[in-house]
């Protein structure tokens, strides 16, 4: 293997806003070959955010543009990079390692590729979840909300769907890479939700199965009852994804659990609210409640607030209807990104990054 490649394609991916940090031991080279082959990851490391033509690339690489299109699209079949249209024709650009070309590996994760992603995730203290603003963000149950309180679009899981005109569902790659390390949990496993504005997008996808809109709505529902929580892209508009996940398994929320990232995960901007009247100190929402924002003295539940990711999956376990989500005070709640491309500015500029590519 020619370490010299995967170290340039390695700060290339650093360079970008969501960042791919370099370990002491180099497993993060390590884990790049095996994703990439070499020609692929000289290819990829002179590739931008931006789409671009392919002769735009080929010349930029120094290779001959009648052999680089039918590379692009290989590499883009297999995850490594994306594919769209500019300007009515092909262009291809740069993946994020996370999200983004590890979570397209789906279909080729095996025990030496979870196993090297885990290595790296350790040894880099999932410091891709250091940096502000978080990538993914906590959006609530919808029934811990009481009726009469404001709920934006954007804080539904549901109507995210409902917006939508293509679903479809993957197995989570987390559970699944945590289960070939012999780790992880019990949860399901296929509830991974994509969507998009377009009709049939996910027909054809060698990841992504498609499903109906009643389908997903239903797989949301069944992630609420298995206690996972619901998170999508740290933004207001553009969404494209739900996970669900759990501090056990996702790269996320593990950055939460195992490193105390506060930057991990944005709140759903709620918090827990127990009724004193009502609570009969059960107990039962402390195993709902993954951020260990809760507990029962003298039989009385009570909320950390700074733990608290306002999930409302406590709320959901409450036999005595004591628990529900009310609005954090304005001034906790960061402003939320536009869109993509704002987050990426806004993670740019927290990294010190001089600018997007």
């Amino acid at each position: 293997m020619s370490k010299n490649v995967y170290r340039q394609l390695a700060q290339t991916l650093d360079a970008i806003p969501n960042g791919f940090p370099s370990t002491e031991s180099g497993v993060e080279l390590r884990l790049l070959a095996k994703i990439f082959a070499p020609e692929e990851a000289a290819l990829a490391t002179v590739m931008r955010l931006d789409l671009e033509p392919a002769g735009v690339i080929a010349a930029r690489a120094g290779v001959k543009p009648e052999t680089v299109t039918s590379n692009l699209k290989a590499m883009a079949r297999k995850g490594q990079i994306r594919a769209g249209r500019r300007s009515g024709e092909l262009a291809f650009g740069l993946l994020p390692f996370a999200v983004g070309i590890y979570e397209e590996q789906l279909p080729r994760l095996d025990a030496e590729l979870a196993t090297l992603f885990e290595q790296y995730y350790q040894e880099a203290q999932g410091s891709f979840t250091r940096y502000a603003p978080p990538i993914h963000r906590v959006i609530p149950v919808e029934e811990a909300v009481p009726a009469g309180v404001e709920i934006y679009a954007y804080e539904q899981a549901t109507a995210l769907l409902e917006n939508a005109q293509a679903w479809g569902v993957r197995d989570c790659i987390c559970r699944v890479q945590q289960q070939l390390v012999g780790k992880g949990c019990d949860r399901p496993v296929a509830n991974c939700l994509s969507f998009a504005p377009v009709p049939g997008v996910f027909d054809h996808s060698e990841v992504t199965r498609a499903i109906s809109k009643e389908e997903a709505l239903r797989l949301l529902h069944e992630a609420e009852e298995a206690g996972l929580v619901h998170s999508p892209g740290n933004y207001r508009d553009g969404h494209f994804y739900i996970c669900n996940c759990c501090t056990c398994c996702c790269g996320v929320l593990r950055g939460v659990a195992e490193f105390g990232h506060p930057t991990a995960v944005a709140s759903s901007g709620f918090l827990a609210v127990v009724d004193d009247e009502a609570c009969i100190g059960c107990g039962d929402c402390l195993a709902r409640c993954q951020f260990g924002a809760l507990a029962v003295p003298d039989d009385l539940c009570l909320v950390d607030a700074v733990r608290c990711v306002g999930c409302g999956l406590c709320a959901s376990a409450c036999p005595a209807d004591a628990l529900h989500l009310a609005r954090r005070p304005a001034g906790e709640v960061p402003a939320l990104p536009a869109d993509l491309v704002d987050w990426m500015a806004q993670r740019a500029q927290a990294r010190g990054l001089a600018a997007l590519r």
